[in-house]
């Protein structure tokens, strides 16, 4: 919908002081206008909230935008000032996010190392020297193992040390199929230790898993992973 010649009045006052006035300033949506009104300023915050991405801005500058564009001012400052100013502002945005995201993988690595040095000392865990650890749930005696280069079908049962479940096929009924070389190398080296029909327990380091990344929200960045994983075939 186009919308064209759209004037804002609001009982005589400036949009400046109506929002100045803040919730102080009461409007009766008893008219058209006023519902129409309402509709379009409420659904342009909203818009404007997405479109800026959490951007810290200054409303009274917006305000003075709005009204400059509605009483086809001449506008105060140039495309290119504006550009530049919304650059930087992206940038320090980018900056502290960055910063908070380092913050949180320290903090989720040295959660995961001590961890991982406690259970490295429970009795059936296995350590192998790229600091992968892992403990034989089920063996089936075969002796059919896969290599980096196969196909497997697995089901599996993912979880963060504190016990938090991110990701599991045994919890979606589905088990899934993929290339054992092209997942995180934690997996690629414990899958081959195991024979078709075993069912381990993987403790994964970050710098085998994800490392500073963060894959999905339910895996933080810096992470130690643990995955219960049942071999069901070598494709």
């Amino acid at each position: 919908m186009q919308l064209t010649k759209i004037k804002l009045v609001i009982a005589g006052a400036s949009v400046a002081a109506v929002v100045a006035a803040g919730a102080a300033f009461a409007v009766d949506f008893d008219t058209d206008e006023s519902k129409a009104s309402y509709g379009i300023g409420y659904g342009f915050a909203n818009n404007m909230l997405q479109q800026t991405q959490g951007l810290e801005l200054d409303v009274d500058a917006m305000v003075k935008g709005i009204e400059d564009a509605f009483a086809k001012a001449d506008q105060a400052i140039s495309e290119e000032e504006i550009t530049a100013a919304i650059q930087a502002l992206q940038a320090k945005q980018q900056a502290a996010a960055a910063a908070e995201s380092a913050k949180l993988a320290e903090a989720a690595k040295a959660e995961g190392e001590e961890f991982l040095a406690t259970n490295a000392k429970k009795e059936g865990v296995n350590v192998t020297d790229s600091g992968l650890q892992y403990e034989v749930i089920t063996a089936s005696g075969s002796d059919v193992r896969p290599t980096a280069e196969d196909n497997i079908k697995v089901h599996y049962h993912g979880t963060l040390v504190n016990g938090t479940v991110f990701d599991s096929s045994v919890d979606r009924g589905e088990p899934i199929e993929f290339n054992l070389g092209g997942v995180i190398k934690g997996w690629t080296e414990g899958v081959q230790l195991m024979a078709v029909g075993d069912k381990y327990r993987f403790t994964i380091p970050s710098d085998l898993a994800y490392g500073d990344s963060s894959p999905s929200p339910t895996i933080p960045a810096g992470s130690t992973l643990i995955f219960e994983v049942e071999l069901l075939d070598i494709l």
